[in-house]
Order: structure tokens, then sequence, then C-alpha cells
């Protein structure tokens, strides 16, 4: 027995419905949107407020012998968003000074290396950030390794009695 027409109907416009949803979501370009605004913004705000912050006679601190000092994890930062968005533009990755140790130094290749990011950034959208596994994986990095530099650098700027940006921005918007 074959359903009434207007069961038909309901299933075209529902299937019709999911397809305009999709083209929607597609067009919104939410993976790149969300991945900039929620957490590529945030982490560049607080690894350059953390930067400023750290006094420059800290910036050779090492929590403990054998790890990075303060300076050589923002360089390392600087390296790997030049590396990661070197491949979210299609390029070779630019030359950088990998033993910076001077804070006025550290803070502008740091800074340098999130506008060279934002620019790659807002060159992307879904489909090119899920062209290939090597796109997908740096634009990945470039969120989540930034975080996991923060999570260790906020440890350095505790050790010396500095609130982290993260935190000082929270208790700040507590306060109003």
């Amino acid at each position: 027995m074959r359903p009434p027409n207007h069961f038909l109907s309901r299933r075209i416009a529902a299937a019709f419905s999911i397809l305009v949803f999709a083209v929607a979501l597609k067009a919104q370009n939410t993976l790149t949107t969300t991945g900039t605004q929620r957490y590529f913004n945030a982490i560049r705000k607080n690894l350059e407020a953390a930067a400023e912050v750290m006094p420059e006679d800290k910036y050779a601190f090492r929590l403990t012998d054998g790890q990075m000092t303060f300076a050589e994890w923002l360089n390392h930062s600087t390296e790997r968003n030049y590396s990661d968005c070197a491949t979210l533009r299609g390029e070779s990755a630019p030359a950088t000074a990998k033993s910076l140790k001077e804070k006025a130094d550290v803070i502008k290749a740091l800074k340098d290396s999130f506008t060279y990011c934002a620019a790659a950034l807002e060159a992307m959208d879904d489909s090119k950030i899920l062209s290939s596994p090597q796109v997908t994986y740096s634009f990945l990095h470039i969120l989540i390794h930034n975080n996991e530099i923060y999570g260790n650098i906020a440890g350095y700027l505790r050790a010396n009695r500095i609130v982290p940006p993260s935190t000082a921005a929270r208790l700040s918007q507590t306060k109003k």
C-alpha cells in the first residue's frame, strides 16, 4: 500500500530542509569561524599579554633544570605559528630567529607570527581546512599547541607571582 501524498510531501520537505540547513552551515564556515573567533583570537591575546606582563629579567627563567626558558616557550610558539600557517597558505615557512632572548625581540617575533597566521586564517574556509590531512593538522595545531604552550607559561608566570592574563581577565569581569 502506498502512503498518502501528504506523507511523501512531508518527507520531501524534511529532506529539503536538511539539505538547506547543511548548505547554510557550509556557507557559514562554522569550523573556521569558531576556531578563529573562539580559540585563535583568545590564545593570541593571552600569549601576547603573557609576553608583555613577564618582566624582561625573567625571560631566562626556567621552572626546573631541563625545561625551556620563558623566552624559549614563546620562540617555540613563533616557530610553530610560521610553520603551520605556511602550510595553510601553501608556501614555505619564513625563516625565524630561534634563539631570541631580549623581551622586545621575542614579543615582536611572536606578534608578527600571529599576524602572519591571522592573514592565513582570513583566507581559509571549511573546505580549504578539510582539503588535506596536512592542512587540517596545521589548523588544529595552531589552536591546540598554542593553548598547551600557554598552559606551560602560565606556570612560569605564577611561579613569579604574576597572575596569568586569562585569569586576570576573568577576575576583572567578576568585579564588574
